[in-house]
């Protein structure tokens, strides 16, 4: 084999010592990218919404959100986004969710197809419910420190949120959940939905991972497409809702932004 003269053998040493600096630089600025990506996700919120499942992606979510349509605000109550209630240490004044669900309820208004507009409360004293032996002892943690609040504060914990009171309507639906994670069970909500004709249910509200995912679960059985607004719900923690926006919208239901969701009906 014929040796490479010197100048071109340093010269071609050079290249692959470059070509490896630039490979290197670049596996760098990629991990420092995806590890900037992750971060970004802790923040919850918009940050945490994924990018659409392939399943979703085959659909006109666009077409779909103009057929007959419900709002669902679930458990978006005083105990969640008042300094003063029995859930407050969440502090979820200051994660957003309150203003998306608000650009979602008045974007959905203006549209005739939404026929439905429910404001779902979420007691958490509920020494008057039915309660099994597993409800009993659930239901004593939630309340643990502060069972001798007054049945008016009690009252005023789960009224819904300043903000979306503002903009119920008569003829609206409220009432509160009394099974442990749908709306669906013991109350006027599917009977209303089966009278009306509705097919899309649009879910805002907290907990993502608990009343969001169970109506979103309970929606796909009863045969609705349930839809839900990322940015207008919330887990008890910021980092938690990567991942239960992640198990909603791989398997249950597509979960956009508020924005998104603006665009979908004016498009």
């Amino acid at each position: 084999m014929t040796e490479l003269d010197p100048t071109r053998r340093t010269f071609m040493t050079n290249v692959a010592g470059v070509a490896a600096t630039a490979g290197g630089i670049a596996a760098a600025l990629s991990s420092s990218t995806a590890e900037a990506a992750e971060d970004k996700k802790k923040l919850g919120g918009v940050h945490a919404i994924p990018e659409l499942a392939p399943q979703w992606k085959s659909l006109d979510l666009a077409e779909i959100l103009k057929r007959p349509a419900a709002f669902l605000s679930i458990s978006a109550v005083k105990s969640l986004y008042e300094p003063w209630g029995a859930q407050a240490s969440e502090r979820q004044w200051e994660r957003g969710s309150l203003e998306a669900a608000v650009k979602v309820a008045k974007e959905a208004r203006k549209h005739d197809n939404f026929k439905t507009f429910a404001w779902i409360g979420y007691e958490v004293f509920r020494q008057n419910y039915p309660q099994s032996d597993f409800d009993r002892a659930q239901y004593a943690t939630w309340t643990k420190g502060i069972e001798d609040w007054p049945l008016e504060k009690q009252a005023k914990d789960n009224e819904i949120a300043t903000p979306l009171a503002e903009l119920i309507k008569p003829g609206d639906l409220e009432f509160s959940e009394l099974a442990l994670q749908t709306a669906f069970v013991g109350t006027q909500l599917p009977l209303d939905l089966a009278r009306k004709r509705v097919q899309v249910i649009v879910l805002t509200g907290i907990h993502l991972d608990w009343c969001i995912e169970g109506n979103a679960r309970a929606a796909r059985d009863n045969g609705y497409l349930p839809i839900v607004i990322g940015d207008a719900c919330g887990c008890q923690k910021p980092e938690q809702e990567a991942a239960a926006m992640e198990r909603i919208n791989n398997f249950f239901a597509p979960v956009i932004s508020a924005d998104t969701f603006v665009k979908l009906l004016n498009a």
